[in-house]
C-alpha cells in the first residue's frame, strides 16, 4: 500500500484536516451541551468531504489509474506472486 501513494495529496491532506478540525469542534461543543455548536462542527466535518472533492476534480487529488496501469500492476503481483 505504501508504494500507492493513496492519499498523499493535498486534496486528502486539506479534506482530512478539515474534517478534524470540524470533529474537534462537534466534540468541545457536545461536551458543553451546545447542540447548535456541535451541529456547526457537524457541517464543518461534511465541508472537509466537499473540499477534498472539489480540490480532486480541480486535480489536486490522486489521478485514477488506467486500464493499461491496472493490468500491469496485476501481471506484475501475479510473476511475484510464482516466485
Amino acid at each position: 500500500m505504501a508504494g500507492s501513494a493513496h492519499g498523499h495529496t493535498p486534496a486528502a491532506w486539506t479534506g482530512v484536516t478539515i474534517s478534524f478540525i470540524g470533529f474537534c469542534i462537534a466534540g468541545v461543543f457536545m461536551v458543553a451541551a451546545n447542540p447548535l455548536g456541535f451541529w456547526a462542527g457537524i457541517a464543518v466535518v461534511l465541508l472537509g468531504g466537499v473540499v477534498g472533492a472539489a480540490m480532486k476534480a480541480a486535480g489536486l487529488g490522486q489521478p485514477k489509474e488506467s486500464r493499461e496501469q491496472a493490468e500491469a500492476r496485476s501481471t506484475a503481483g501475479h510473476a511475484q506472486a510464482a516466485s
